[in-house]
C-alpha cells in the first residue's frame, strides 16, 4: 500500500456477525488496526489506542481487524470482551491482511475522511531497544488529519508479532 493512494475497499463479518464494509465509515477518520489476541504488543497498543479513540469523538473510528489463522473465534471473543476492544472484524484466511501488505499485530493504517492512505505502520516508537514510547505516530497522524492536515511522518516500519497465516 502506498501513502496517498486510496485504500482497497473490504467487507468483514465482526465477532457479533455484523458486516463491516470500508466505505461506510467515509467522512471521517479510519484507523485499521491488525489486532491479535495473544500478541502482547496488541494488548499494549489496544490500551493506549482506545482511550485515544473515545476522546477523539465520533469523527475517528477505528476497525482493528484479527487476521491471525491460529486463533479461533472463542479466543477472540473472549480477549476482546476483556479489552473492551469493539468492533473485532474477523479476516481468518487474512485476505485483508494480504491486501494491505500488513505484516504485523498491530500494523495500523490510518486513512483520511476520502479514503486515502495517510499513515502506516507502528503504533509507537516501541522497539526491541527501546521499551518505553517517546513518540506516538499514530495518534500524531490522526491529530494532524482533524486539523485538516497531513502527518509529518506517514510511513515507520511496523513493530509487533508476525500475522500467522495458516495457508
Amino acid at each position: 500500500m502506498k501513502i496517498d493512494q486510496p485504500a482497497p475497499e473490504f467487507s468483514l463479518i465482526d465477532l457479533e456477525g455484523n458486516p463491516h464494509s470500508l466505505s461506510d465509515y467515509r467522512g471521517g477518520i479510519v484507523i485499521i488496526n491488525f489486532w491479535s489476541a495473544e500478541c502482547p504488543h496488541a494488548a499494549r497498543v489496544d490500551l493506549g489506542l482506545l482511550p485515544l479513540i473515545e476522546g477523539w469523538g465520533e469523527n475517528v473510528r477505528l476497525l482493528q481487524i484479527a487476521s491471525n489463522g491460529n486463533e479461533p473465534f472463542e479466543m477472540l471473543k473472549e480477549v476482546a470482551d476483556k479489552r473492551g476492544a469493539h468492533p473485532i472484524l474477523q479476516d481468518p484466511d487474512h485476505k485483508v491482511a494480504d491486501i494491505y501488505e500488513a505484516t504485523n499485530t498491530p500494523h495500523i493504517f490510518i486513512l483520511d475522511g476520502e479514503g486515502f492512505l495517510r499513515y502506516q505502520g507502528a503504533y509507537d516508537d516501541v522497539a526491541f531497544r527501546q521499551r518505553t514510547p517517546t513518540r506516538n505516530y499514530a495518534q500524531e497522524a490522526v491529530e494532524a488529519l482533524i486539523k485538516g492536515g497531513k502527518p509529518e511522518v506517514a510511513d515507520v516500519p511496523p513493530f509487533g508479532c508476525t500475522i500467522v497465516r495458516m495457508n
